[in-house]
């Protein structure tokens, strides 16, 4: 098995200077944390901040009780990490008017300046998929040689990817197993802060992250139980993030939250270092020449520009591998100029007949439908050959899904019968 890259571990701060941040600004943030969590422990309100409490958190924590914000109830063990905290009436003051300026709690964040360098340090470009690698991530898919000798120098560009073609024949498989062959575990802060603004990067629902684990365990992302980092990062397998037809413009820049006041980031700054496909491109309620003049320049210069909403631009990597795919001709999608910029153009074709018996086998194994030489034979004769209809990839999981649905209602053993094949496809293909 190939070696997985570990990533780079930042240190732990071990002062308040190292963190990048301000005495003040942590301190606004360990008010907030306790204003919304209530009586907290040292270690608590250092492991919500995601900072050490020796030598940080501890000196906020006296700052903030030298300026009578804060106040110790008492002691939950030994030191001074066990103290209980509460916020002063006087604290309370301040944290209300905290709050009108934005609501953030949880980590503390990362300066901008590191997230950029830590963006360049993880770029995929410059990792090669060896043949070896590229059918092992692909074993899944009936796949010809033609399109998997294109996907493997695509992939290794790490440049922007058109997969067109027919509707059903696995443009999504394909974007979606790309995504597991892009090697090792990379780092992304939970947040990250420019001239004051608060930017959130870790999104639960894009991002997977790598739990701690004892030596020996996941020694190939090099996640030890116990190491000592810098814990505003957060170790995760490389993203795949996809958007559909629900992609409008506004969804490529800061998302501003009016009651929160701090902002969302955009899918392709939390794709970075991994993937982000626009699937059934085309079909937006943007048009495409829009949404793709939006990325002329980041495909270009790997930099995109967002708007905070004071309106200043700020410049975050742009490290993603971008693909489109869609069933629509490109020619009719967008102009030649542009298609340029998108280097690889991949045409998925339709399956063979033998790639269609293969795909059929694999299903039909998948789901215990014993597999019937007879029964394909027929099913190709009367609803491909017969109607002039062209195979789809997608086919066999459907029709053998029906056939099962129709099996279990009806109390038999599912089989490749002309029967049940019949009953299968009268309803799920539209009758010419």
């Amino acid at each position: 098995m190939e070696a997985t890259p570990s990533p780079n571990f930042p240190p732990e701060p071990r002062t308040i200077e190292d963190t990048g941040l301000s005495m003040a600004f942590l301190a606004d943030l360990a008010l907030k944390t306790m204003y919304t969590r209530g009586f907290m422990m040292g270690h608590e309100i250092a492991d919500s901040m995601k900072l050490p409490f020796a030598n940080v958190v501890d000196r906020v924590l006296d700052y903030l009780r030298r300026e009578h914000l804060t106040e110790v109830k008492g002691s939950g063990g030994f030191g001074e990490s066990s103290y209980q905290y509460v916020i002063s009436d006087e604290g309370r003051a301040r944290t209300r008017e905290l709050m009108d300026q934005n609501q953030y709690v949880g980590s503390a964040p990362v300066r901008l300046e590191a997230y950029t360098r830590m963006a360049a340090a993880q770029s995929f470009g410059g990792h090669v998929v060896s043949q070896e690698s590229l059918r092992r991530a692909f074993a899944h898919l009936v796949l010809s040689e033609e399109i998997l000798n294109q996907l493997g120098p695509a992939i290794n560009s790490g440049k922007s990817m058109f997969l067109f073609g027919n509707a059903g024949n696995g443009k999504t498989a394909i974007a979606e197993a790309i995504g597991t062959l892009l090697p090792g575990a990379i780092l992304i802060p939970y947040a990250v802060s420019v001239d004051g603004h608060i930017i959130r990067i870790f999104d639960a629902l894009h991002h997977q992250a790598i739990p701690e684990q004892d030596d020996g365990d996941n020694t190939a992302v090099g996640i030890r139980k116990g190491e000592r980092y810098d814990r505003r990062w957060v170790p995760i397998r490389r993203p795949l993030i996809v958007t559909g037809g629900e992609l409008m413009l506004e969804n490529l820049d800061l998302v501003f939250d009016p009651t929160t006041k701090f902002y969302e980031a955009p899918y392709q700054m939390k794709a970075n270092g991994g993937v982000f496909l626009i699937d059934d491109f085309g079909r937006q309620q943007v048009r495409p020449r829009e949404l793709l003049n939006r990325w002329i320049v980041p495909l270009e210069k790997r930099v995109d520009y967002l708007t905070l909403a004071t309106g200043h631009k700020i410049d975050v990597p742009f490290d993603a591998l971008i693909l489109f795919s869609t069933n629509l001709n490109p020619d009719d999608l967008v102009d030649e100029a542009f298609l340029r910029r998108i280097r690889y153009k991949i045409y998925v074709t339709d399956p063979t007949w033998e790639d269609y018996r293969e795909i059929f086998k694999r299903v039909a194994a998948k789901n215990s439908i014993p597999y019937s030489e007879e029964g394909l034979r027929y099913l190709i004769t009367e609803y491909y050959i017969k109607p002039k209809r062209k195979p789809r990839a997608v086919h066999p999981r459907d029709i053998l899904e029906e056939l099962a649905d129709i099996a279990r209602f009806r109390g038999l053993p599912p089989t490749m019968s002309k029967e049940l094949l019949d009953l299968a496809c009268r309803t799920y293909f539209l009758r010419g």
